[in-house]
This record gives structure tokens, sequence and C-alpha cells, in this order.
């Protein structure tokens, strides 16, 4: 690597898919890959300022998915669902979420991070995204994942702040006008492409979701292809979970890094590559490239879909209720 170069990890936001990320850093890690910052919206400030770039580390955020539950995330709680209906800003409160942080967040302030953290939140008013670089990181990483009328938004600095996706889910943005020369994007299953038309009132509004996610990261990745080196490793396609099941969070971090291992052994961190168009990047508008998606395959066992097929056909679509 040139001593000249600037390498970011820049995490894309997903809901549970969070998990792929897991195991693409630790393939990542595996491979030698050590960055000079990091920048996470939504869940990937989650799993960014978790991050700490050894097989220990890797294994201890890995352990923490595997842990997880809905309800640790998103907790049925029936005051604060009618306190919505009549006025309130949220369904949810982040409790269980701020919990979890605070009882295992390697350091409490993002300024201590072994590699510096970049959490990437929106502001409620303006809709500019807001990296914020310093204080607290549980109130930070909270604002990033401040799902409108989900979570309710969080202050900091004055101003309120929300989910990082609305303004920027994949904060390439934020990396390079940090200084990074190259990009290691690591996505969620909102790159993937769709193969079926979604079904029912969730699947639709992800399905939404998706479709302006991957028009952001089509226009970004377009915008900055001339001031770093963008890569972006292949996320699984396509998925058959919900993004708010966290059930499946261990196999897809296995499946992740398993895949992301078969990336990595065709040479494709090498310093020697070009810098290469956008249209030729590994996620454009319409999902990856066919050779990223036929080692998945490969990685999946030769099954057309993780982690379970089955789910997929009877939920008509890639989401998985």
């Amino acid at each position: 690597m040139s001593s000249l170069q600037k390498t970011a990890l820049v995490l894309a936001g997903g809901g549970s898919y969070g998990a792929v990320q897991v195991g693409m850093l630790r393939a990542l890690c595996a491979h030698g890959v050590r960055p000079d910052l990091v920048a996470g919206s939504s869940v990937g400030s989650i799993n960014g300022a978790f991050y700490e770039p050894s097989v220990s580390g890797i294994e201890k955020l890995a352990a923490l998915w595997r842990g997880l539950r809905r309800r640790d995330i998103f907790p049925i709680a029936l005051a604060r669902l009618f306190g919505a209906l009549a006025g309130g800003d949220a369904f949810f409160t982040p409790h269980g979420l701020r919990k979890l942080l605070a009882a295992h967040l390697p350091h409490p302030l993002l300024e201590d991070s072994l590699i510096p953290m970049h959490v990437v939140a929106t502001d409620q008013l303006t809709g500019a995204p807001v990296p914020v670089s310093t204080g607290a990181a549980v109130e930070a990483i909270l604002a990033s994942c401040a799902i409108p009328a989900i979570y309710p938004p969080v202050l900091i600095g004055g101003r309120q702040l929300i989910d990082g996706a609305v303004a920027c889910n994949t904060p390439i943005r934020i990396a390079v006008e940090l200084g990074a020369t190259r990009v290691i994007l690591l996505p969620t299953a909102f790159a993937c492409p769709h193969t079926a038309r979604p079904r029912g009132v969730f699947a639709n509004a992800f399905h939404a979701m998706d479709l302006v996610v991957m028009q952001q990261l089509a226009q970004d990745t377009e915008l900055y292809s001339q001031r770093a080196r963008i890569i972006t490793v292949p996320p699984i396609c396509p998925l058959a979970v919900s993004p708010y099941d966290f059930s499946n969070a261990g196999k897809l971090i296995d499946l992740a890094a398993r895949s992301t291992e078969l990336w990595l052994e065709g040479g494709a961190l090498g310093d020697s590559e070009p810098l290469i168009p956008a249209r030729r990047r590994a996620v454009a508008t319409a999902g990856v490239l066919s050779d990223a998606s036929s080692q998945v395959h490969e990685a999946c066992g030769g099954q057309t879909s993780c982690p379970d097929e089955r789910q997929r056909e009877s939920s008509g679509g890639r989401i998985h209720q």
C-alpha cells in the first residue's frame, strides 16, 4: 500500500442485514486490511464503533450479533405505542439499544476509538448528513439509528438528528471529504437486485427504501470515483430474511465471511488495480456484477438464495416477514 494512500471503511445501513458486514470485516481483517478511518451510517455506525482490527475484536462483535433478538432492538411498549398514536414522535423507546451499547461498546467516546470513527446521522430539519466524530458514542449511534417514527430523534450539538440512512445510507461522500483516497464499501442486502415484485406493506416499504439507497449509491459512486478508488465488497444476494429479523445473524456472518474470502482471493484489493469507471463498479443501480453473484452462489453451497430459499418462496419476494 502506498504511504500516501488513505483507506476508509464505509459501512452502510440496513437493519439486521448489518450482520453481513461482520462477516466481511472478519475476512478483511484476516486479509490484513487496516483502514485509516471508518464511516458508518445507521446499523453501519454500530458495527463501525465496535470494530477493532483484530481477530478477537471481530469475534466479540460477532458474538454480540449472534445474541441479538428483535425485542432487544424493537421492544413492544404499549404505552409508547399509544403515545405515538396520540401525538408522540416514535413508536419505540431506544432503551434496549442504549443499554446494549453502553454495556458492550469498547470506548465510551468516539475520539478514543482505535481507528478514527465517524458516525453519520441526518439533520431532521434540513435533511443534511451530519458526521459526528467526537463525544459520547452511545448518543451518536442512537442518533444515526433513529429511524423516523420508530425511534425518537437525538439532540446533539443543538441539532435534532435522525437515522443517517435518510440522507446518506452509504457515506462515501463523508469518507472522501475526510481525505480518503481508497474507499472500501461494505454494503448490506439493500444493495441487492430484486427478482420478484414485493408483497405486503412492509415488503413494499423496504423495497422503496432499497430503490432510494441504490440510486443514492450509484450517484455517489459516480460523483466521487475521480477523487478516490471505490471498491465494493459484494453483498450476499438475494436474502430471504427481513431487515428486522435478527435470528439468522450467525448464518449471515459466516456466509458473508466465506463469500468475501473468495472475492479477496481473486485479488480484488490489489494495489496495482487501476481506477475503475463508475459504470463498472461492483454495485450499480441494478445491483452486483455477475462475477460477484457467482462467487456468492458458490459460497452459499450452490443455493440460489441465502439463507433459506423456502422462506423466499413463501413470501413471494426477498423480504420474509
